[in-house]
Formats: structure tokens, C-alpha cells, sequence
């Protein structure tokens, strides 16, 4: 049986097989492909041990991609409390990699490095040793590699030779990547839609907890619940000051807290790093006692924290396409691949630096269809999961800035108001003793009368904290008491409303 290509297996997906009840998202990081399953056949002669052990074998198959399972995965582990966990390969083609790939890895490794053990190889390239140590074997045949000396574990340290470095720097040329051997597209695909925000439906109670440190009134909150449990995409706007992008950040904390996603992306021979550190918050698994740990977790994936990823001003279409280092020839995924299974804010939107119809032109196939087209350095065009909150922040109205055919496929626009004055006066009660102040309210009713009241500025949500600020400021610089006197907002307020 032909593997499956990627855009096949995602419009497969996507459209469902047709058959009432089956889910095939599911089932696809629930189970094996079929050209990846070992012909097991146990003939009923077989003793009972031989057949204990195919039955097992079977299982692990046939659970593949899937947590909670007591021989791969312990259900005290943490790990197993996710809705999916990567399991490790047990061969290359399982793990949908060629030797020559492998090989490649491990020669440029060791032409950076010089030697290493085969431990230290299969650390870095995340594979399982044993499938590590067998290659090293090949390459040490194949006179790309000796022994420099033996190693702990029954382990050798490994020095590439001469033979061996002419071949490396001939992959180095070709791409300098040695970091963890790729994922391959179809198995992402898999990861994502075992993880994805459809299959995710937050409560009231769990957006409430996701917004503990917000005021956010409950008339907010209800409209916020269904906007969120829908997946999709939302407008959030009002004037500035009012959190919206602080309301943006706490969205995906309602959705749950750890998904796994690959370190590096394998297609037809292009790496695309998609695990980025920059926007991205590793969440490891605790360490196991002993030297080796037993858990079977495919180490080319890496646990995180569902992501948040915030563009606004200088958001530009390059942002939006794979990239290619042309000096290193390894590729960088755009930001709505890192943004799957996560939230994705559009923040300041109608203010970036390429034109709206350009940008909005972009989304309007992802919004529709639930997946992307991206165009690789080779040519080649993909087709990858589009799974992820897409928030747009605008201070301006949506009407303006887009045409109905647009606000259509954004079935949610949420206009975030001014606090009232009760809900102002307890942001004052809320933030003054996180400051060091302690809350006086007559001195509040000072300010409101003075300078909202009597020259009619609308409150925001922003002041109570900024003019606090002020004030802490003021008082540290004069070696003053942090106290709260109606002179002290007087100079606040003529600092920060000078312009406004």
C-alpha cells in the first residue's frame, strides 16, 4: 500500500470517510498506518510465551499516538493526563525516515562536534538509541565513522573520519540542520487534530478562571464563552485602554494548558522548524528516577503550553509564508503553523504595514476551509492544518475596515467597553496594595470628580493602573511615603493626560 501524501490525508480528514459515527481525525492519531504495521501472524501452535509477546506488540501498534496506555505510558505520569502523546518509533520507516537522512544528521553533528558517544548522537537528534546505534554500526562499516574509545553503558565514542567529514560537509552544503530528526507532515497532521480546539469546550467556570485576574464583568464573559467554544475567529473591539489585548493573551488558557508539537518538520527533504523558543514555553516532563527513562516518548516532539502568539504593527505577508535562511537553507514556519491548537491575535489590526484587502485576502480560505496553503522554497505547495483562534484587536470598527463578505466569516464581534464607575473604583481597591498604596477611597472620589467628572473623560481600564504607577513614581523620586492624597493625582494626571 502507497503512503498516503500529505494533501491527500488532509482533505481525507477534513471531509470525513463518509461512514456514519467515524471520526477519522481521531482514529488516525489513535492507530498505525497500514504499510506501517508488522505482518504479525501467530500459527496455533505457538507457545504461550511467543504469543504473549505478539499480542503485546499489537497492542503498542495499535495504540500508537494515544496517552494513558500502562506498558508505554504510566497514568501517574503527567504526561498521560494529555489528550496526546507521541510515541517513540521503533523503526525508521515507522518513524517515516531514511537512512540517508539519519545519516545526514549524525555526520554533520559530528563534523560540528568532532566525537561523541552514540548517547549523546541519540540525544541529539531525539531518536531512540537503539535505532541510533545500529545506524552508527552501518557508518562505522562504512568506514564514516571509528572508535575512538569505549563509553559507559556498553556505549562507544564515536569520531568521524575522513571519508566520513567529506560526506558530512557535502549535507552541510545542501542544509546545515542537525537538531532533531523532522516530523514527517501526515504524523503532525495526526498530532493536531488529536489536540484540536474543536474537540476543546470551555465552561463558564473554566473562563472564568482564565480570566481570574481580569475584571471582566459576567455580561462580558457570557458573550466571550460561545465566541471562544466556537474555534473560529472573533473581533474585539472598543477604544484603547480597555484590554483588549489583555483579554486576547487569556483566551487560550480556557482551552487547557499542554499540547505536544514537533520540534522540526520533515517535507520532501526541506526541515522547517516549527518549535521556536521565542514564542513558545517548553512545559518538560519531570525526570524519571534511574539512569534510563522507561517512558517510550517520541523526543522529536516537544510538550508546551498551548501557544499565544500576538503580531500587530509589523506583521508583514512574509510572516505568513514559510522562510528560507538562504545561508543555513533551513526553513522557518510561519505563524499561524506555530499558532495551531492555540490562539493567533491580529493586535492593532488596520494598522500594519501591508495593505487590509492583502491581509485579509489571506485568511479568508483558513477561516473557511480549516487549512492553509503554504508554498515551500522548492516550489512545492503544502497543505497544513489552519487549527487556532484567530483574534482580530482593532481600535477602530470592523465595518470600516473590512466588507460584509468578510464580518461573515468572523461570526463573532465583541465590542469591549468602558469600565463604569463601580468597576473603576475596584480596579483602584484591586491594584492600590499590589503597588504598595493603601486604598483611600475619598481620595478616589477626588479624582473622578476632578478629573473625569468635570471635564467628561471617559474612564478606561488602563488608568487605575497607569496613574498608580505615576503616583509610586513620584513618591520613590521625592523619598515620600507611597500614600494616596488628591495632590499626588493632581501631578498624575497632568502628566499622562497632557496630550490625550
Amino acid at each position: 500500500m502507497a503512503p498516503t501524501s500529505a494533501e491527500e490525508l488532509l482533505a481525507r480528514l477534513l471531509r470525513g470517510s463518509g461512514v456514519p459515527g467515524d471520526n477519522s481525525l481521531e482514529s488516525l492519531a489513535a492507530t498505525e498506518p497500514e504499510h506501517d504495521k508488522p505482518p504479525l501472524r501467530a500459527s496455533p501452535t505457538t507457545d504461550e510465551k511467543l504469543q504473549s509477546l505478539v499480542s503485546r506488540v499489537q497492542r503498542l501498534a495499535a495504540g500508537r499516538g494515544v496517552a494513558g496506555r500502562q506498558d508505554i505510558c504510566p497514568e501517574e505520569d503527567p504526561a498521560c493526563k494529555d489528550a496526546f502523546v507521541p510515541i517513540e518509533p521503533a523503526s525508521l520507516r515507522e518513524a517515516r525516515l531514511t537512512e540517508s537522512e539519519v545519516e545526514a544528521l549524525i555526520l554533520k553533528y559530528l563534523l560540528a562536534r568532532g566525537d561523541a558517544t552514540g548517547r549523546d548522537i541519540a540525544d541529539q537528534i531525539k531518536l531512540p538509541f537503539v535505532l541510533v546505534e545500529g545506524m552508527l554500526r552501518q557508518m562505522k562499516a562504512d568506514q564514516l565513522v571509528v572508535h575512538k574509545g569505549a563509553a559507559p553503558m556498553n556505549d562507544y565514542q564515536y569520531q568521524i573520519t575522513d571519508f566520513g567529514r567529506e560526506r558530512g560537509r557535502r549535507y552541510a552544503q545542501q542544509c546545515t540542520y542537525f537538531g532533531a530528526a523532522p516530523v514527517s507532515l501526515p504524523d503532525y497532521i495526526a498530532g493536531v487534530s488529536a489536540q484540536s480546539l474543536s474537540k476543546q469546550h470551555p465552561s463558564a467556570e473554566a473562563l472564568a478562571a482564565a480570566f481570574q485576574d481580569l475584571l471582566l464583568n459576567k455580561r462580558m464573559l457570557d458573550r466571550l464563552g460561545p465566541a471562544i467554544n466556537s474555534g473560529r475567529g472573533l473581533f474585539l473591539y472598543g477604544a484603547p485602554g480597555n484590554g483588549k489585548t489583555s483579554i486576547a493573551e487569556r483566551v487560550t488558557a480556557a482551552f487547557g494548558k499542554a499540547i505536544w508539537i514537533p520540534r522540526a518538520l520533515g517535507v520532501d527533504g526541506d526541515v522547517i522548524r516549527l518549535f521556536d523558543p521565542i514564542i513558545h514555553e517548553e512545559l518538560p516532563l519531570e525526570s524519571t528516577p534511574g539512569l534510563l527513562d522507561k517512558r517510550k516518548i517520541d523526543k522529536r516532539w516537544v510538550r508546551i503550553r498551548r501557544p499565544t502568539i500576538i503580531a500587530a504593527g509589523e506583521l508583514t505577508m512574509s510572516s505568513l509564508e514559510v522562510t528560507l535562511n538562504t545561508s543555513t537553507h533551513i526553513c522557518e514556519a510561519p505563524l499561524q503553523l506555530k499558532a495551531n491548537c492555540g490562539t493567533l491575535v491580529i493586535d492593532d489590526f488596520g494598522r500594519q504595514r501591508v495593505r487590509i484587502e492583502e491581509l485579509l485576502n489571506r485568511w479568508i480560505v483558513p477561516l473557511e476551509k480549516r487549512y492553509d496553503f503554504l508554498n515551500l522554497p522548492n516550489g512545492r505547495k503544502i497543505t497544513v492544518p489552519f487549527d487556532q483562534l484567530l483574534i482580530f484587536s482593532t481600535n477602530l470598527e470592523p465595518r470600516d475596515l473590512v466588507d460584509e463578505a468578510f464580518l461573515r466569516r468572523i461570526p463573532y464581534k465583541i465590542e469591549v467597553h468602558d469600565p463604569t464607575e463601580e468597576e473603576f473604583r475596584e480596579l483602584f481597591k484591586t491594584i492600590a496594595p499590589k503597588l504598595g498604596f493603601e486604598y483611600r477611597p475619598e481620595a478616589i472620589d477626588y479624582l473622578v470628580a476632578t478629573h473625569y467628572r468635570k471635564t467628561g473623560r471617559p474612564m478606561r481600564f488602563c488608568h487605575p493602573r497607569d496613574l498608580l504607577l505615576q503616583i509610586r513614581n513620584y513618591c520613590i523620586y521625592h523619598n515620600r511615603p507611597l500614600e494616596l492624597h488628591s495632590e499626588y493625582f493632581d501631578v498624575a494626571c497632568e502628566n499622562y493626560f497632557a496630550a490625550m
